[in-house]
């Protein structure tokens, strides 16, 4: 039988400086901020410093992480870091870490570069190591820093994305506590509703790559920044999530109502509206902190976990589905009492 593994902590970390959809509407007079706020969700979001990095973010989270459990450091035997923003190519972000918190040269460490199913995708992963006795805790970090990829002039990104930083402590759990199931997804056909077309190794940088790209929505971008399609987007959200979610109540003999709280990755007001609808959850099932912060990709998850935890809308025991998706393709959920 498989060792349940539990989230024994979650810490969070959020940039200082908040920019307001005021701030932004002064910024650009033509956009439609209302419109635009109405469907992204939206109203400010936490911005990283020019020379802050998801590297910066996730120590400082993990600061605050050793703060409460000092002793948690000797327990870890693993070290996963979850980002799409690393600071350089090589050596990955998680060595990075590694050197600056001071820890054993006995754990490994390694980088994952999903985004907003990253926290569900790394739950998997550290369910194996610790299932197979290669580790006992795993410090499972999920931070990213998407303004940096972000043209200043495209509308739809600029308004949606946040940056923030989580640092997640895993352990065995036991019968009362830990995940319960897992299930994942992967749609490789549709990597472009999601991407940045060069700046790697296929598309190299250069002078063509860096020209702005005037949109018809009058949005603006280049090659080497993020290019999303936000209805192909949801129209996936909306064709493979709620059959995923359904699935794995199906195969545990659970329904909605058997679900303390859902915690779904905070990817804009009307995926979350249509997720709702289309499983028939009741509002107050549902947490978001999307309005405050923004979509913060990898570390949406367990930002808006820990959110839930602190305003008493999860409490230990409870059963909880997390659900995350987007880049990939890719989605996955999980059954988690907590």
């Amino acid at each position: 039988m498989p060792m349940s593994v539990k989230i024994t902590d979650i810490a969070v970390y959020l940039p200082e400086r908040v920019v307001s959809n005021a701030e932004l509407h002064k910024e650009h007079p033509l956009w439609e901020i209302d419109l635009v706020a109405t469907r992204s969700g939206v109203e400010s979001r936490r911005i990283a410093g020019a020379d802050e990095t998801a590297l910066d973010l996730a120590f400082a989270a993990c600061g605050v992480l050793f703060d409460r459990h000092p002793e948690a450091r000797e327990r870890i035997d693993a070290l996963i870091f979850c980002t799409q923003t690393a600071d350089h190519i090589m050596p990955p972000n998680s060595s990075l870490l590694h050197e600056r918190l001071r820890l054993r040269d006995a754990v490994f460490a390694f980088d994952i570069t999903l985004a907003c199913s990253g926290f569900v995708y790394g739950l998997g992963i550290a369910q194996g190591l610790i299932d197979s006795g290669i580790a006992r805790g795993v410090l499972f970090v999920t931070s990213d820093t998407y303004s940096k990829l972000i043209h200043p002039k495209d509308r739809s990104a600029r308004v949606l994305f946040g940056d923030g930083a989580a640092v997640s402590l895993l352990e065995p759990g036991d019968a009362q506590h830990g995940m319960r199931d897992l299930i994942y997804g992967t749609s490789g056909k549709g990597y472009d509703c999601f991407w940045i077309p060069a700046g790697g190794c296929r598309i190299r940088r250069s002078d063509a790559t860096a020209a702005p790209e005037p949109e018809r929505n009058g949005s603006t971008r280049t090659l080497e920044n993020i290019h999303m399609n936000g209805m192909g987007v949801l129209s996936f959200v909306n064709s493979k999530v709620p059959k995923q979610v359904r699935a794995l109540l199906e195969r545990n003999r659970l329904s909605v109502h058997d679900i303390d709280l859902f915690v779904f990755h905070q990817a804009s007001a009307l995926a979350l509206d249509a997720l709702e609808r289309a499983l028939k959850i009741p509002p107050a099932k549902v947490y978001r902190n999307l309005s405050i912060i923004g979509n913060t990709v990898s570390a949406s998850i367990p930002i808006a976990l820990r959110g839930a935890l602190d305003a008493g809308r999860a409490r230990p025991g409870d059963l909880v589905v997390l659900c995350g998706f987007g880049v990939g393709l890719s989605w996955a959920s999980a059954l988690v009492r907590l």
